[in-house]
C-alpha cells in the first residue's frame, strides 16, 4: 500500500531506510493511530501511525461503511468536510487535500459531500451537520497543537463529537478497511462530482444570523468606544471574528498584523496555543498598548477556544473567563425571562476537572449543573440528552478556554465567545467596571475559586503507565494515598477503573474511561486535585481547585495554601525529576 502513496511520502520511508533508522520505522509503520478524542490526532508524515494520505483515506473508508450500516438515508444525508490550514512540505501534507480526499472516498459511494470551498472555524462543521441534516460531519485540524501534527476530527448526526461507543466502532470499520479503494485517491472528484455541495456562503450566513440568540445589547455595542485587539494566531479566525463582530453592531477588533494571516509554521508564537498566557500574547499585548485597546481577545489556529487579557495586563484563565461568562449568560437570561419558574429548565455544564464555580451559581440562583467526563465530546452528548427532554443550556465550558455560550453549536466555539466576551466588556465598560471587578463582584457573592492549571510532558507511555500504576498501589496493594501537602484525603476517585470512595457502592457515577487515566482526590480542607492524561498530547495534566464559601475572603491564605498542596501533588505522586518529566516552561 505505500508504494500508492505520494511521491514525497515514499521518499521519506525510503530515506529512513537508507539510514538505516530502523527504530523510526518501526515506530511509524508498526503500529496504527487510533481514534482519541473524537477522532484522529497524530504527526504528519509517512507510516501507518502517522497522519497521510493513506490514513486518512482508511479512516474515511471506514467511517463510510459504519455510517452506511448507522443511516439507511445515509445516500440522502451526506456528511460535512471542513478544514483548516495546516501543512507540511516533507510530506506534501496539507489540510486541504486531506479533506478532498475525506471527499473523495464518500463520493466515489455516491455520497453527498458538503465540502466547503475554503478554511473555516472548527465550530461550522458541527453547525453545519446540524443545520443541513447531514449524517456526520470531518473536520481535518489538529486545533493548537504543534505544527508537525494534524487531525482528523468527526462529528455525529447531533453536532457532537463522536464519543463512546461510537469510536471503538468505526475504529473496527478502519481496521477492516485498510486496502484503499481505486477511486478513494481521485482527489478531483470534489470538483467534477455533482454530488459535492459548497455549504460556505450559507453556512456563514446562517451562522452570522444565528448569533442574535446571544446578542443581548446590540445598541449599547453600536455606541461603544472600548477598542478590542484579536489575534487569530496565524490560524482561520480572523474573518469569521470579523464578520461576527459586525454581526453584533461592533466596529471590528483591531487585528494583529503579524498573527493574522494563516501560515502552518505559526513564525511569531513558541507554540499556537494561546492558553499559554502572556509568554504567546506578547505581540497581542504591545498591539493593544499602542493602540489603547482595553482587551485583548485569542482565538486558536482553528478558532474553537478562546483567551482573553484585559490592561493592564490581567490574562483570564479558563476557570475565570467561565465564571465571567457563566454570570453573564445567566443575567441576560433572568433579563428576558421574567418568570422564575423558567428556571427549572435551564443548565449549565462543565468538565469535572473544570472549576465549581457554576455549581455555586446554581445553588444560590436555582438552575441545574451538572458534570461530565473531560472534553467536549461529553458535553455536546449531554446537551443533546437533555434538548430532548425539553429543558436548556445556556452555558458550558472546559477549563482549557474552552466556552459554548447559548446553544448555536454543541461544541465549543471561539468566534461566539469572542464576540460575546465584547459585549460583556462593553456593557460593564459602560457602568465604569471591568471584567476583572466583575470577576471579584462575582467570587465574593458566590464564594471565591481559586483554582491553579498546569501540566508535565511525558513522551513515554510505559512512564505514563508506572506513575498511575503507583498511585493505585501507593503503600501497599490497590491502596491509594492517604494525605497529600499534610492534608488527609477524604475521598479518591478513578474514572479509569470505576472506583469512587465517596459513593456508598464504591461506584464512579462519571463513565468509566479505561482507555485513559484520570484520578481524583478530595482533601480535607476542601482543595480538589485531579491527575489525568490529555487526549491530544503527551502530557499528564493537573487541576487543584480551593472552592472557599462566600463571606471568606481571605484570598492570600487560599493561594498560599492551594500552591503548597499542588506542589506536594506534583512531588509526591508524578516525581517528576524521577521520571524524568518535561516541567510546564513559564
Amino acid at each position: 500500500m505505500i508504494c500508492l502513496t505520494p511521491t514525497l511520502q515514499i521518499a521519506q520511508i525510503e530515506a529512513l531506510l537508507q539510514d538505516g533508522h530502523v527504530e523510526e520505522l518501526r515506530r511509524r509503520l508498526l503500529s496504527r493511530m487510533t481514534f482519541g478524542t473524537a477522532g484522529l490526532r497524530a504527526a504528519m508524515g509517512a507510516g501507518f501511525a502517522l497522519i497521510n494520505d493513506l490514513t486518512i483515506i482508511q479512516s474515511t473508508q471506514g467511517m463510510y461503511k459504519f455510517l452506511a450500516r448507522s443511516f439507511p438515508d445515509f445516500g440522502s444525508r451526506g456528511v460535512v468536510v471542513g478544514f483548516d490550514t495546516r501543512a507540511q512540505e516533507a510530506s506534501g501534507c496539507n489540510s486541504e487535500r486531506l479533506a478532498r480526499l475525506t471527499a473523495a472516498v464518500m463520493l466515489c459511494k455516491d455520497i453527498p459531500v458538503y465540502l466547503f470551498s475554503t478554511y473555516v472555524p472548527t465550530p461550522f462543521v458541527p453547525y453545519a451537520v446540524k443545520r443541513l441534516g447531514a449524517a456526520a460531519g470531518v473536520m481535518v485540524t489538529a486545533s493548537h497543537n504543534p505544527k508537525e501534527d494534524n487531525g482528523y476530527k468527526v462529528y455525529w448526526h447531533n453536532g457532537a463529537q463522536i464519543s463512546s461507543p461510537n469510536d471503538k466502532e468505526i475504529l473496527k470499520f478502519i481496521e477492516e478497511s485498510l486496502e484503499p479503494w481505486s477511486e478513494s485517491w481521485d482527489e478531483s472528484l470534489s470538483d467534477s462530482s455533482p454530488l459535492r455541495r459548497d455549504p460556505l456562503r450559507e453556512i456563514c450566513h446562517a451562522y452570522m444570523e444565528d448569533l442574535n440568540s446571544v446578542c443581548f445589547h446590540r445598541e449599547l455595542n453600536t455606541k461603544s468606544p472600548l477598542k478590542f485587539v484579536h489575534s487569530s494566531f496565524h490560524g482561520v479566525g480572523h474573518n469569521y471574528v470579523q464578520q461576527a463582530f459586525r454581526a453584533f453592531g461592533f466596529s471590528p477588533p483591531i487585528p494583529v498584523p503579524e498573527q493574522k494571516d494563516p501560515d502552518p509554521n505559526f513564525p511569531t508564537v513558541s507554540c499556537p496555543n494561546p492558553e499559554e498566557g502572556e509568554s504567546v500574547l506578547e505581540l497581542s499585548l504591545r498591539l493593544a498598548e499602542r493602540e489603547n485597546a482595553k482587551i485583548v481577545l485569542a482565538t486558536d489556529p482553528d478558532a474553537d477556544r478562546l483567551a482573553v487579557a484585559e490592561c493592564v495586563w490581567k490574562v483570564f484563565t479558563g476557570n475565570e473567563l467561565a465564571a465571567l461568562l457563566g454570570w453573564w449568560m445567566l443575567f441576560n437570561w433572568k433579563e428576558t425571562h421574567p418568570c422564575q419558574a423558567d428556571m427549572g429548565r435551564v443548565y449549565m455544564l462543565a468538565t469535572t476537572v473544570s472549576s465549581k464555580i457554576l455549581k455555586a451559581f446554581a445553588q444560590i440562583e436555582g438552575f441545574h449543573f451538572e458534570e461530565t467526563l473531560p472534553g467536549f465530546k461529553w458535553i455536546g452528548k449531554k446537551i443533546h440528552e437533555l434538548a430532548k427532554t425539553g429543558n436548556e443550556v445556556i452555558f458550558a465550558f472546559e477549563e482549557s478556554i474552552g466556552f459554548l455560550c447559548g446553544s448555536m453549536v454543541p461544541d465549543k466555539d471561539g468566534v461566539s465567545a469572542a464576540v460575546v466576551v465584547a459585549e460583556m466588556a462593553s456593557y460593564l465598560y459602560n457602568k465604569n467596571q471591568t471584567l476583572h471587578q466583575q470577576l471579584q463582584n462575582i467570587f465574593e457573592v458566590y464564594g471565591y475559586h481559586i483554582s491553579t492549571t498546569s501540566y508535565v510532558i511525558c513522551k513515554e507511555p510505559l512512564t505514563v503507565k508506572r506513575i498511575f500504576t503507583r498511585i493505585r498501589n501507593f503503600e501497599d496493594e490497590n491502596t491509594y494515598p492517604k494525605s497529600s501537602g499534610g492534608h488527609r484525603i477524604m475521598h479518591v476517585r478513578d474514572v479509569t477503573t470505576g472506583y469512587d470512595s465517596s459513593q456508598p457502592d464504591n461506584r464512579c457515577v462519571l463513565p468509566v474511561t479505561k482507555s485513559s487515566q484520570m484520578i481524583t482526590f478530595t482533601l480535607q480542607n476542601g482543595i480538589v486535585a485531579t491527575l489525568r492524561t490529555s487526549g491530544t498530547e503527551p502530557k499528564i495534566k493537573f487541576y487543584t481547585e480551593f472552592c472557599a464559601p462566600p463571606g471568606k475572603s481571605d484570598i492570600s491564605s487560599l493561594e498560599e495554601e492551594l500552591k503548597k498542596v499542588t506542589n506536594a501533588l506534583v512531588e509526591e505522586f508524578l516525581e517528576p525529576d524521577k521520571n524524568n518529566l518535561i516541567r510546564r516552561s513559564t
